[in-house]
């Protein structure tokens, strides 16, 4: 009979022989977990994994086998198991611990933003944009009253034109708010794959010119000379008699074209890539019409007794915010909304020791905390978990940014 030692020495042949596959795979299991979720595979589980891909009798259980204990070379087969199961113990920590210390550029939120194919970008203007097709028809949504026949060709033959650089979750969701300003849908779903095809359900409008009137406004409609090009949203003056009412167009008509539908209302990333529209706007022609204005219930009594009005557009000003956004774009930079999360290594922290700029090479803009913005905040402004801050900076510092803040 084979002597202790000499069966231990062959157990430890046998258990680094069959061992090495378990090891190359409990690296594996440890790096990538760690590197992709952040989390610790428990060690325990990649053991008894690694010892049951040794083959031996199905892992640990190997302990209490009777033909394994009680054989004539229990004492190789015991330490080959030991062996094995401190080879896969080791290389799982040496993964876990490297996975951890290299930078991340792969993570679940990464791997779940889905993104087009090359195949469907197209360059139009020096960008690059993408075509989305609606395919296979406009379906219903279950629950809902069926989409009427004309509505359904239109939104399926409009042009659906977004920028190419949007993952595939967020262009469903710009679909979505396009559906919904463009067609007045009341509900929609839409999925866009990787080649651009979008399958879309959508819920017919549930109301008219009551769901386009603000809360706590009335709309009025009231004959007059309609001046060309109204559209709806436009701010207007009606002047009734001596009477000055100002309001905002709901719904207008002259020479028989009405006034065109609402553009859709911008996101908080809208100033990073705003699309085109899907169709261009109508507006009037102009002459003898009406014009359905949303004003405030005292004003809509002295319209309703008005025989006559005329009808003003006012001027709304420049958007001098949309020129700063024009000149960030042109140098490289972006505007993005986001809150902090409750692990963000900034939290708990102040603007000048979180040292942003250096860090990660974005700047705050503003910081809203307990409910009120403080805009170009000083570096002394403290940084809690449920914070919004507004941060500018090239779209790559911004993602790493949003990676690890948000």
């Amino acid at each position: 009979m084979t002597s202790a030692p000499v069966q231990a020495l062959h157990g430890i042949y046998l258990g680094l022989l069959a061992g090495v596959i378990p090891a190359l795979v409990s690296f594996g299991f440890g790096f990538i977990f760690r590197y992709v979720t952040g989390l610790s595979v428990p060690a325990f589980g990649v053991v008894v994994l690694g010892v049951a891909l040794a083959g031996v009798n199905g892992g640990f259980l190997a302990f209490a086998d009777p033909t394994i204990t009680q054989a004539a070379n229990s004492t190789t087969l015991v330490v080959a198991l030991l062996v094995v199961a401190m080879l896969t113990f080791y290389t799982h920590s040496v993964g876990d611990k490297m996975g951890a210390t290299l930078p991340r550029r792969i993570s679940l939120k990464s791997l779940r933003e889905r993104t087009l194919h090359t195949d469907a970008i197209e360059l139009v203007g020096g960008r690059d944009e993408v075509a989305v097709s609606v395919v296979g028809g406009v379906r219903d949504l279950e629950g809902y009253p069926p989409l009427p026949e004309s509505l359904r060709t239109s939104i399926r033959d409009a042009e659906w034109r977004f920028p190419a650089d949007l993952p595939l979750s967020e262009l469903e969701g710009r679909f979505v708010d396009r559906l919904r300003s463009d067609f007045d849908v009341e509900e929609a779903s839409v999925t866009v794959d990787e080649h651009g095809r979008a399958t879309v359900a959508a819920a017919p409008p549930a109301a008219g010119v009551s769901k386009r009137t603000p809360v706590g406004k009335r709309a009025v409609s009231v004959p007059a000379l309609v001046p060309t090009g109204i559209a709806r949203g436009d701010e207007v003056s009606v002047l009734a008699g001596d009477s000055r009412v100002d309001g905002t167009v709901v719904s207008a008509k002259s020479g028989g074209k009405p006034a065109a539908e609402p553009t859709a209302p911008a996101d908080d990333d809208e100033s990073e890539d705003a699309e085109p529209s899907a169709k261009p706007a109508p507006t009037t022609t102009g002459g003898e019409g009406r014009v359905t204005v949303a004003v405030q219930r005292p004003d809509a009594e002295a319209l309703l007794a008005a025989d006559r009005t005329r009808i003003v557009v006012r001027a709304r000003g420049t958007r001098r915010e949309y020129e700063l956004l024009g000149l960030l774009r042109r140098g490289g930079q972006r505007v993005r909304r986001l809150t902090l999360r409750a692990d963000a290594p900034v939290v708990d922290t102040t603007l000048a020791d979180a040292n942003l700029r250096e860090t990660y090479g974005v700047t705050v803009l503003a910081v809203r905390h307990d409910g009120s913005w403080t805009v170009a905040p000083s570096g002394d402004v403290a940084l809690a978990a449920g914070d919004e801050l507004f941060v500018a900076g090239p779209r790559r510092e911004l993602d790493a940014f949003e990676e690890v803040a948000k």
